[in-house]
């Protein structure tokens, strides 16, 4: 067996043995790892920057030491004091490998930097924020009748705006008088008001202030962080933005994080750092985007997980790794910018997170809650928000419930044989010849199926780099429509199946989509592994909603609505397949977008909409899957495609699956999926 240091990648989960010596880069090119590099290796360009993590990483199943890359050298010292490295940064043509170690690439240092496609949607909200400007003109001070400029700015939102006992923000009272004065004692000031305390000015222009006033509303997910810069006057989103959670490095699902923490002292300090980096970074790249000055957002809403909840406020999560799963708070929190040490925002600014329903189940799926209401569905309703950790919600209005299922990062691409980010290059449809058995595909940055005039022209920069999520999941359903994986996942020979796509690998088969090897580029199959990972995310699904569906005593459900950026661009057909979602007709399967998102827009835009959620959270029934006896049985039964048990009569409207048997041993069955079937 190798005594080669281990070398894992982040975000992308690759991995590999090197030898002592190797540089990063290396590792990292010999990988297919996205790192980018101009100079070629000569310590210039400083594209290759890296990030080291050093510690226990369970998830891993490695210890990094300290002395896990070779000591910081010259090349790297000349480039810090010429241009600066950030703190933790290393050259990754300059850092070799000296023992087991897992290394964070940033997007920055990433050739194809990842699209999260996170985008607004479309959403009639009515405007009533927290937030708002008021123009005031304001007494000139009197020695006769000595008062406070504060005062009478107070004074004056009272007499002209009915403005009782407002405060203000220390950093406002500091810069007050200068403002009065430049104004002529006529100012704009910008009020928070939502209902649970007195008014408190958070910012002040002189004169009337024509420059806007902007709010973000922030889906804080274990992958991805998307933020959308709205204006807190008209409602308009200016901007979208989206980077990868930097937490990623520590972890790609919630509990490897809580181990983390638990196991390296100073852990959830060190994730707490590194998500508020980031999130400084993402207001000042989506403030350059839209064209403004950061000082004018005065307003965030925040939803995420109860671990990521914890870890922004700088909470240990370690009791979110145990039962009962006590959450330090369950309510919503008002604080400022200045509480949660974001620098890129004005100190005042105020941040609302919303209100989590339960240990495993948080403010994300309240703002789900919010966005989707369905409390207020006449039919019963399973809403799905995917993602590393899965959101699901079943209601109507007689009843709602919720919980989460620890799905993983199969469903992104990660852990996947081939799979990555989606990204330009990146496989995000597939359709297989149920005859040829052979693969056509469409990549993110092209409009074009693979066998259409133009396909391999348009994709030429790009190449094919691999597969992402929705991509991996069309690609093990359409295997299993075409017959080349059987009901329990297994993938057929290609004696078996009759393609020679079907290729050896060790004891299993892997089939091959597409092989670039012979000009350099990546060879693209999904193999058992990939399969076996798509099969454990889905169960967990699957058996989180039957639970859910268990509590309310039925054994199918009238609609089923996929949320999440990720969500909105499953095929339904696909997922029905697979067995992610259970059997209902395909137009009642619809995609809500980034309903989390959706829901902190709302927040953000309504301050009445806050009391209303923080009331709903409170009747929502909680489930959870941790301690629940039948949620072993019911991902057993999920483990099957589509499942072993349950009927799936709509599906079978739309295809028939092949009855197909691959046993390693065993026989072909019918391989050869001659058969009638859908094409779209």
């Amino acid at each position: 067996m190798s005594t080669d240091p281990l070398v894992i990648f982040t975000p992308s989960g690759k991995r590999g043995r090197f030898p002592v010596g190797t540089p990063v880069l290396t590792a990292a090119r010999q990988l297919g790892v996205d790192l980018d590099s101009v100079c070629g290796g000569r310590g210039i360009c400083s594209k290759c920057q890296i990030t080291p993590s050093y510690g226990d990483f369970p998830k891993h199943g490695v210890t990094v030491a300290q002395g896990a890359l070779s000591d910081w050298n010259a090349v790297e010292q000349r480039y810090d004091d010429k241009r600066g490295l950030k703190a933790g940064r290393r050259l990754g043509c300059q850092a070799t490998v000296q023992g087991d170690v897992v290394i964070d690439v940033p997007p920055e240092s990433q050739v194809h930097r990842q699209v999260v496609r996170k985008a607004a949607s479309a959403r009639a909200i009515e405007m009533d924020p927290a937030t708002r400007l008021f123009y005031i003109e304001v007494e000139e001070p009197d020695m006769h009748e000595p008062t406070g400029d504060l005062e009478r700015v107070a004074r004056a939102l009272r007499d002209q705006w009915d403005m009782q006992d407002v405060t203000a923000a220390f950093p406002v009272v500091a810069q007050l008088q200068k403002i009065l004065r430049k104004g002529d004692w006529k100012i704009t000031v910008a009020l928070h008001k939502d209902g649970a305390g007195a008014p408190h000015i958070t910012a002040a222009w002189p004169g009337l202030h024509e420059g806007g006033l902007y709010g973000l509303a922030i889906d804080l997910g274990s992958t991805t962080i998307a933020a959308h810069l709205t204006n807190l006057e008209t409602g308009e989103v200016k901007a979208s933005s989206g980077i990868m959670n930097p937490q990623i490095r520590f972890g790609e699902d919630l509990m490897s994080r809580v181990s983390y923490s638990m196991m390296n002292p100073g852990g959830d300090v060190e994730m707490t750092r590194a998500v508020r980096e980031s999130l400084d970074a993402l207001a000042q790249e989506i403030a350059a985007e839209a064209g403004i000055d950061t000082s004018l957002i005065l307003e965030t809403v925040f939803v995420c997980n109860p671990v990521m909840h914890h870890l922004l406020l700088g909470i240990d999560p370690v009791e979110l790794g145990q039962a009962p799963f006590a959450l330090a708070t369950s309510d919503a929190l008002s604080l400022t910018a200045a509480d949660l040490g974001l620098s890129a925002l004005p100190a005042s600014a105020q941040i609302y997170i919303l209100p989590c329903i339960a240990g495993h189940v948080g403010a994300d799926a309240a703002a789900v809650a919010l966005s989707e209401e369905p409390g207020k569905s006449d039919d019963l309703a399973l809403i799905v928000d995917v993602g590393t950790n899965a959101e699901i919600l079943l209601g109507d209005r007689s009843r709602v419930l919720a919980c989460s299922s620890p799905t993983g990062p199969a469903f992104e691409g990660a852990q996947i044989s081939s799979g990555q980010r989606a990204a330009p290059g990146a496989i995000e449809a597939i359709r297989i010849d149920p005859v040829t058995k052979d693969p056509r595909f469409k990549v993110i940055g092209c409009d074009k199926w693979s066998d259409e005039d133009g396909f391999w022209d348009e994709t030429a920069q790009t190449g094919i780099t691999g597969i992402c999520g929705s991509g991996i999941i069309e690609a093990v359903a359409e295997m299993r429509i075409a017959g080349l994986v059987d009901a329990k996942g297994l993938i057929g020979s290609a004696e078996q199946t009759g393609t020679e796509r079907s290729i050896p690998e060790g004891r299993t088969h892997a089939y091959l989509i597409h092989d670039a090897t012979a000009d350099g580029g990546p060879r693209i199959t999904v193999t058992q592994g990939d399969i076996r990972a798509i099969q454990l995310a889905k169960s967990a699904l699957y058996a989180g909603a039957r639970l859910l569906m268990d509590e309310r005593g039925v054994d199918k459900v009238d609609r089923v609505v996929l949320a999440g950026a990720f969500g909105a661009h499953i095929s339904p057909l696909h997922a029905m397949v697979l067995g992610m979602i259970p059997d209902v007709p395909l137009d009642k399967v619809t995609s809500a977008g980034n309903a989390a998102g959706t829901g902190a827009r709302i927040a953000l835009c309504n301050v009445t909409s806050r009391r209303e959620i923080e009331r709903v959270v409170r009747e929502i029934t909680k489930v959870e899957t941790a301690i629940e006896p039948r949620f072993q049985e019911h991902f057993v039964n999920a483990n099957a495609i589509p499942h072993a048990t349950d009927p799936f009569p709509e599906l079978a409207k739309l295809t028939s699956l092949p009855q197909v048997s691959f046993n390693t041993g065993g026989s072909g069955g019918d391989g050869d999926g001659r058969r009638r079937r859908r094409r779209g």
